[in-house]
């Protein structure tokens, strides 16, 4: 089965396939390029949605993810973000091993057509030439043999007429001696012609145009051999990462069979346990007696026999309405004292090993700069070892307030825990009900009413009730508090606009008095006059200490703790 023999007439309709050929080949590149696309732009939407759900760092967000179910979800996005990478890997393998492939076969393909149908052409424009030479040479045989048939008639026609003299006869016998010798030239010039043409017409037929009709037949079929092969490695691309996608939804499932439910329960209690008992059971209070109505025995606010003075609340007991009393939004204080006693001791412990953690670090590099210092020690052509003295210097004062700072909050701690006696269990709890009343609307509700005996609401009443607070050794700490010394000035750097509560407002270029360092937090106490103090951020202000008053304020700093 040859396209030369079998197919040697249709030159033409070989031209028409093979180009037809071609055009399959670029349809099917122009199709797998397409996938590529989608494969890549359905990656991209995978990742976004991945990237869309991840926790934002630093926000509540990710504190949920500390539930199994949350964690399983955040396994979930991070298993997709995979998923994703697999079809981006789909998309560059078909890329590489089919489009570039075939684009670069394509035109070759182009290329060799090219040549085989140039050399097929020029073999047609061949056998036309040499068909042309046999029909010039018949023509011509066949005219100079009229021409010698004309030229014998005339002489036999000269030579019997009787009129003509001799010497014309002569003459036309000569021509038609001319004639037939001409005839026989044009004879076998044909002859030769005709020998010739038929040579060259079989290996036309036979052997050029087979060979060329041949080679054609070979770049088709590897044409069609290599679409196929594209096929499957298009197959076997998609193949190849079945098991990593499968992997990822193994993954998956395995992140769905580790939510524990009993455990997220569990997190619950310990996110929001306050560490409180329920409140006991309200006293009957007798109104119709003339006697003096007392404070429930087991309402929160209740004395313990300390000989404190007890609060009243319109005769009435809120102590047990606390617990479930709104907060405050604002910012609350620094020993999370307006925090339930477990909640309190989480924010502690949690201050404390944030707090270890920084002590740690600024250690390390404490360390790595004192070798740097040994370094330019032994080497002085290496560095000034003076010039890490004042780097040095900046780390030890971070590590002592840091130091400082892990010891006061490891007391607040202590507190919590039982360890150190510093408040009374029922002096925290008569605290947290004066903070809790003072920052809530409970104070309006139905219970600080009083009703008159024909059940008719009084307003003085109400207001001779007035709600009396226990004083408490906390409250006693603000009670004569002395104004803070003077330890320096300072100089404004930039304009700061103090919009904020305990802040306060400066100008570039001011002086004013420091009265309290930066504790680490970024922001630097200052006195403008008796009247105006408040807090800047430390990095608009260059401050000048007074070494003195420096040492003295440290000193009450550490009475104070």
């Amino acid at each position: 089965m040859s396209w030369g023999t079998e197919l040697w007439d249709q030159f033409d309709n070989l031209e028409k396939h093979t180009q037809w050929g071609i055009d399959v080949l670029e349809k099917y590149i122009k199709f797998v390029k397409e996938r590529t696309e989608i494969e890549l732009s359905y990656a991209k939407q995978l990742r976004n949605l991945s990237k869309k759900y991840q926790p934002k760092k630093n926000s509540k967000e990710e504190e949920e993810y500390r539930y199994t179910s949350t964690r399983a979800f955040l396994a979930t996005l991070n298993e997709m973000n995979d998923y994703a990478g697999q079809h981006e890997v789909i998309s560059e393998n078909m890329t590489s091993l089919i489009t570039g492939e075939l684009t670069r076969y394509v035109q070759e393909l182009k290329q060799e057509r090219k040549s085989h149908f140039h050399d097929g052409r020029k073999a047609q424009q061949h056998i036309e030439t040499c068909w042309k030479q046999l029909e010039a040479s018949k023509r011509r045989f066949e005219r100079d043999c009229k021409e010698a048939d004309r030229a014998q008639q005339y002489f036999e026609k000269m030579d019997a007429d009787i009129n003509v003299t001799k010497a014309d006869v002569e003459k036309a016998r000569q021509q038609a001696q001319l004639r037939h010798q001409m005839a026989e030239d044009s004879k076998a010039e044909y002859s030769s012609t005709l020998q010739k043409f038929n040579s060259e017409q079989h290996d036309h037929y036979y052997t050029h145009i087979p060979n060329i009709f041949q080679k054609i037949q070979e770049m088709e079929e590897r044409r069609i051999v290599r679409i196929g092969e594209s096929m499957k490695t298009f197959a076997e691309v998609d193949r190849q990462v079945i098991p990593i996608i499968g992997k990822c939804l193994d993954e998956i499932t395995k992140a769905a069979e580790s939510i524990d439910h009993k455990n997220d329960s569990q997190l619950v209690i310990e996110a929001f346990k306050s560490g409180f008992e329920p409140p006991g059971d309200i006293d009957f209070e007798d109104f119709t007696q003339p006697m003096k109505r007392t404070v429930s025995e087991s309402s929160l606010s209740n004395s313990r026999g300390d000989g404190k003075s007890e609060p009243k609340f319109g005769g009435k007991s809120k102590g047990k309405l606390w617990p479930f009393i709104k907060k405050n939004k604002g910012a609350g204080p620094e020993d999370f004292s307006n925090l339930p006693p477990e909640q309190r001791r989480k924010k502690l412990q949690q201050k404390v090993d944030e707090l270890n953690k920084d002590i740690q670090k600024e250690m390390d590099q404490r360390d790595a700069l004192t070798k740097m210092k040994d370094v330019y020690v032994k080497n002085p052509q290496m560095g000034d070892a003076a010039s890490v003295d004042h780097r040095l210097a900046e780390l030890g004062q971070n590590i002592e307030k840091l130091r400082l700072e892990v010891q006061k909050f490891e007391g607040w701690l202590a507190e919590v825990e039982g360890r150190l006696p510093m408040r009374t269990e029922q002096a925290r709890r008569q605290s947290g009900l004066y903070e809790a009343q003072n920052t809530s609307a409970v104070n309006s509700c139905a219970q600080d009413r009083e009703s008159s005996p024909d059940g008719s609401y009084t307003e003085e009443q109400s207001q001779e009730t007035e709600m009396k607070v226990p004083a408490t050794d906390f409250d006693d700490e603000f009670d004569d508090e002395e104004p803070l010394p003077t330890i320096g000035t300072c100089k404004a750097l930039y304009t700061f606009e103090g919009q904020n509560e305990g802040t306060i407002s400066v100008a570039e270029g001011e002086m004013l008095y420091v009265i309290e360092e930066d504790k680490g937090d970024g922001w630097t106490r200052i006195r403008r006059n008796e009247d105006e103090e408040g807090y800047v951020p430390t990095s608009y202000v260059e401050v000048y200490l007074d070494k003195n008053a420096k040492d003295v304020y440290k000193s009450l700093q550490k009475i104070s703790e």
